[in-house]
């Protein structure tokens, strides 16, 4: 999945924040369609990548 190329090595250091992942999302060059579903994120930390999908339901897997 685009989001994951994009955000697997936000995590290297351990929990990231919303902004975080944006950051790390802008560096890699992401999409703005990528960008725009980050910048939904509730302000918060996340501890894995797979935090997110609690956060984003409605986006598909695969």
């Amino acid at each position: 999945m685009e989001l994951v190329q994009h955000l697997e090595t936000a995590f290297a250091a351990g929990p990231v924040t919303s902004a975080g992942l944006l950051d790390a999302a802008t560096v890699s060059a992401a999409r703005p369609a990528v960008l725009a579903v980050l910048e939904q994120l509730p302000k918060r930390s996340y501890g894995t990548i797979r935090d997110l999908w609690y956060e984003l339901p409605d986006l598909p897997v695969g």
